[in-house]
């Protein structure tokens, strides 16, 4: 079938590069398309290489530990983009690092890479076909849909600034580092989530404020319970957060408050701003042309498997999972999508 590509990958995020790697090495001749570099993408956190590109240390992602990994680095990426890179601390790989690492290895395998997004499709027969920013039209045998999910932020410009300097929307990914350690940090929402992220931080910070606009947390009664007789969680009701509070050499100081209820606003000391209040699946482009959650997540329809509502599409990374959320999971999933479409193919006398 000439033109018509074994397998395209959508997204650029972990489990994207390693589907890729999967693919690759399955001799399925994969065309990833990482999406574009525009404003408008910046701007919606969706610019390639995902979510760990606007990551700064990376912790707890297996085999890379804390040292200095200049001259491995130096080796391992393209000389043109490692020049373009910041040089590496030693505090361990960055997210920008991490994913240049994997989007080398895929490249490595012979992994085809265009940088535009992928704006429509057409499921509804075979090959599979899908509409690029680029104004061209691709066809292919497999698709594997891994564009991840964006996590939602209230839109401060202090919100923007600091960003990885104690501006974070996983608790879990970043609340064991140092700076936020035996030190007051916030928690922005009032849902299950929140109180997970909270409690988590308990674990490490000195204190842990959750700003919640209401009177009550809209979290489950058991997961209010536990905020709520957690001696580190401190619930400051009927608030929203105005500010962010930082410099350049500190990062996140502080936050500044305004009340729902019209009383005075005020300031409270904190290393970090954590945001929990949800997430969005980027599926946006997929219209109504795969079978999606009410969460509007891609839906996995055989336990265990990355089968979707379409034979021969396969899904992903957080763009299916609205759970765990973490690069080793969505590595891990890459990886079982790559499997899966790899048998897919063969089982139908493609390859």
């Amino acid at each position: 079938m000439a033109n018509v590509e074994k397998v395209i990958i959508i997204g650029s995020g972990p489990s994207a590069w390693t589907a890729a790697i999967y693919a690759a090495r399955g001799n399925l001749e994969p065309l990833v398309f990482e999406g574009a570099i525009t404003e408008e993408n910046r701007l919606a956190g969706t610019l390639p290489l995902g979510q760990l590109a606007l990551t700064t240390e990376v912790e707890n992602y297996p085999g890379f530990p804390a040292g200095n990994l200049e001259a491995y680095l130096d080796d391992s990426i393209d000389e043109k983009l490692r020049k373009t890179m910041a040089p590496h601390g030693k505090e361990g790989v960055s997210g920008p690092e991490l994913m240049e690492l994997m989007r080398q290895q895929a490249k490595n395998f012979g992994t085809r890479i265009i940088t535009q997004d992928v704006v429509d499709v057409d499921f509804g027969g075979h090959p599979l076909k899908l509409s690029s920013s680029n104004g061209k039209t691709y066809e292919a045998l497999a698709v594997i849909v891994a564009t991840g999910a964006r996590a939602n932020y209230l839109g401060l410009p202090s919100e923007e600034q600091y960003k990885n300097r104690g501006v974070s929307a996983c608790a879990v990914c970043d609340g064991a580092l140092p700076r936020f350690r035996n030190k007051p940090v916030a928690v922005v929402g009032g849902g299950d989530s929140a109180v997970e992220e909270a409690d988590y931080l308990s674990k490490f910070a000195g204190k842990v404020y959750m700003i919640h606009r209401r009177d009550e947390l809209r979290a489950s009664k058991i997961m209010a319970d536990r905020a709520m007789n957690n001696p580190k969680i401190e619930i400051l009701w009927s608030t929203t957060l105005a500010e962010v509070l930082g410099n350049d050499t500190d990062g996140v100081t502080g936050i500044r408050l305004d009340s729902t209820k019209g009383e005075p606003g005020f300031e409270k000391e904190a290393a970090g701003v954590f945001l929990a209040i949800g997430h969005t699946p980027n599926t946006a482009f997929l219209g109504d042309k795969l079978e999606l959650t009410d969460k509007k997540y891609i839906k996995w329809t055989t336990p265990g498997r990355t089968y979707t509502s379409v034979e021969g599409v396969f899904a992903a990374g957080d763009v299916a999972d609205d759970y765990y959320r973490q690069a080793v999971t969505a590595a891990g999933s890459g990886c079982m999508a790559a499997l899966d479409a790899e048998r897919w193919l063969a089982a139908k006398g493609f390859h």
